[in-house]
């Protein structure tokens, strides 16, 4: 490998990462309320949402997780919900990842560890 691309590579590879949500606290995502107009599922066992205002949000491998799409259809379908989306790059972007659904108090998914 030439000297030259070292530094790209270190660059690609420093963009990559910062791009991997895991472990997302509270505290590293943005909030929305939006209203929930479409759900359907993705790839990957993915459940995609789709908001009144045609923006696209997704709950990786949800269907894993035991998620439903019959439950969510009843449970937040045309209705407003909270978002939890993570940040990425450093917290200078906002992702389509759902880390927290809610309906006013009542979590409907959520990645983050609940203190019991």
């Amino acid at each position: 490998m030439k000297k030259a691309s070292i530094p790209f590579v270190f660059i690609l590879l420093l963009s990559f990462t910062s791009c991997i949500i895991q472990n997302t606290k509270p505290e590293d995502c943005e909030l929305i309320n939006t209203t929930i107009s479409n759900i359907t599922e993705g790839t990957s066992y993915d459940i995609n949402f789709r908001d009144t205002n045609g923006k696209s949000y997704y709950i990786n491998r949800g269907l894993e997780q035991g998620l439903n799409l019959e439950d969510l259809n009843t449970k937040v379908l045309n209705k407003t919900v909270t978002l939890h989306l993570a940040k990425v790059l450093g917290g200078t972007s906002t992702s389509n990842h759902i880390s927290q659904l809610a309906i006013g108090d009542e979590i409907i998914f959520t990645e983050f560890e609940l203190n019991n």
